[in-house]
């Protein structure tokens, strides 16, 4: 039998509070989706950031959760399509920009790019 976990989320850019009951088993965006909840969502796969959320208090687990690097899941951010709660659990919406630069800004703006590798201007 599947435990029982509350998931508070807060939805930053609307200024609104969900707390929803969600299964162990269970994506936390669809069952919270089930329970009236509107969030941002685009893929439900795991491979954007639009539902993105960092973690505030309890755990999840994310095996999917792809759009992620390891990097971002250790320093608390989670996609809520691909997260499976594991306690109770208090998260808060992140703008997707924000997520996407914090995983590949270091990446872009800094010249030009040939495989990979930074490259002089001529």
């Amino acid at each position: 039998m599947a435990e029982v976990y509350n998931v508070r989320i807060h939805d930053r850019q609307k200024g609104t509070d969900y707390t929803v009951q969600v299964p162990d088993d269970r994506y936390i965006l669809q069952t919270a989706e089930n329970q009236t909840a509107d969030l941002p969502f685009a893929c439900r796969n795991g491979a954007c950031t639009t539902c993105a959320v960092r973690v505030l208090s309890g755990d999840l687990h994310q095996p999917e959760a792809m759009g992620l690097s390891p990097d971002l899941r250790e320093q608390g951010y989670a996609l809520l399509c691909v997260s499976y709660p594991r306690s109770d659990l208090e998260v808060e919406t992140q703008d997707e920009d924000e997520v996407y630069e914090l995983q590949f800004g270091r990446y872009f703006g800094k010249g030009k790019v040939r495989f990979g590798i930074p490259i002089e201007d001529d």
